[in-house]
């Protein structure tokens, strides 16, 4: 998880000077590149059924195979059209085909490891495994775009740290082919669940870890559900705003600054690296210590959203623009622990598997509309996107005075 956190963050922060370099519009290379988080979507719950069937090692190995060849002919797509050997169009038409596979079969690897954890450990330590697995999607979030820069290397250029995630995901293949032990035919079951999208924008809540911990469920709970549709729809929303103004990132840093896109990724990753550190700073620092209730991480943490993606419009710099997205992330890293404690609070026990499947689902259709919605709005106006996601979050506070109290 740590892998695929870091290279898809890693490919975030280059794409925008990789579209630019080669000469094609904002709006499809978002397109391109988040074709393969709505397949993600889509298929995740799939593969998280499919573990005790077919072995978790084996989808382990699947996931990680599709990670490997998805961003090694990436990769390769991008370099050809960097040289200009190819058009644009022809170029990112076929590096959106690439990454449906990463979409298609990347997503077997989180539910996978999830249950071949779950099979080996006991009952009081699943919790504590399965968190810490979780938690190494976050620091991938950092990871990736604090390694970028510096696989930015000849004879490559930009799609150099394509190439150098695809090495390092078949230094894992080969670490898990030959050392993690095979558990085809055991008896002793272990539960995976689907979790969300490897990006900033999708953070781990700890769904995931319910859904793989609670107890078979027994109905699959609705999204219009009465008791959790305000969470639900509030986490959707401020999912949408997130993911958003996270795809117009890269372009705004290039614009506002002025820079060119070969060169850009530096800048690009500090911005990107600042965020993840925020939001990690949020959800490990100071939720913990803070001891505010679901509704009140909805109310601040939209807010603080909301005053981080103002302050970005007014920035002319790189620290403004660092510093905005950074207390945008931050916010944003209290809204989602918010959404995901209020709806699994408003079940009982026995739901909080479904409940849990709800949420990862929530968290994953952000990836559905919301890039190319800010793309379009970047179009227009390159603050709009910033100003319209601020002004739902500013609603979003407002509206999140209600939640729990019907």
């Amino acid at each position: 998880m740590l892998v695929a956190a870091a290279g898809n963050t890693a490919l975030q922060s280059v794409m925008p000077a990789i579209g630019r370099e080669i000469g094609i519009a904002d709006f499809w290379v978002a397109i391109a590149y988040t074709w393969s988080a709505i397949l993600w979507v889509l298929l995740a719950p799939y593969w998280a059924e499919k573990s005790d069937r077919h072995g978790r090692k084996a989808l382990t190995l699947v996931g990680v195979s599709g990670f490997i060849v998805s961003t090694l002919l990436c990769g390769v797509i991008l370099d050809i059209g960097l040289r200009g050997l190819l058009g644009g169009a022809a170029t990112f038409a076929v590096f959106a085909l690439f990454r449906a596979i990463y979409g298609t079969f990347g997503c077997a690897t989180p539910s996978a490891t999830q249950a071949y954890l779950a099979s080996k450990t006991r009952r009081s330590g699943r919790v504590a495994a399965l968190s810490a697995l979780s938690s190494s999607f976050g620091l991938g979030t950092i990871i990736g775009p604090a390694s970028a820069p510096l696989f930015v290397f000849e004879p490559f250029g930009l799609s150099g740290p394509l190439f150098a995630f695809a090495a390092i995901g078949a230094v894992v293949f080969v670490a898990v082919l030959l050392w993690l032990p095979n558990d085809k035919g055991e008896r002793r079951l272990g539960r995976g669940a689907a979790m969300s999208y490897p990006s900033q924008a999708s953070t781990a809540t700890g769904a995931s870890v319910i859904a793989a911990t609670s107890g078979r469920r027994l109905a699959r709970l609705k999204w219009n559900d009465p008791r959790i549709r305000g969470w639900i729809a509030a986490g959707i929303a401020a999912g949408h705003a997130q993911a958003a103004t996270l795809t117009c990132l890269g372009f705004f840093v290039i614009d506002r600054l002025a820079l060119s896109p070969n060169g850009a990724e530096s800048s690009i990753a500090i911005v990107m690296m600042a965020g993840a550190c925020a939001t990690l700073a949020a959800q490990w620092g100071v939720i913990p210590r803070l001891g505010a209730g679901p509704r009140g991480l909805m109310i601040w943490g939209s807010l603080v959203a909301a005053a981080g993606l103002g302050g970005i419009t007014l920035a002319n710099e790189l620290y403004g623009i660092t510093v905005g997205f950074a207390v945008a992330s931050f916010g944003f890293g209290m809204t989602r622990p918010g959404f995901t404690g209020g709806a699994s609070l408003a079940v009982p026990l026995a739901e909080q598997g479904s409940v849990a499947g709800v949420i990862t689902s929530a968290n994953g259709i952000s990836f559905i509309a919301a890039p190319a919605l800010g793309m379009a709005l970047y179009g227009i106006n390159p603050n709009l996107p910033f100003e319209v996601s601020a002004l739902i979050l500013v609603v979003l506070a407002w509206g999140s005075r209600r939640l729990g109290r019907s």
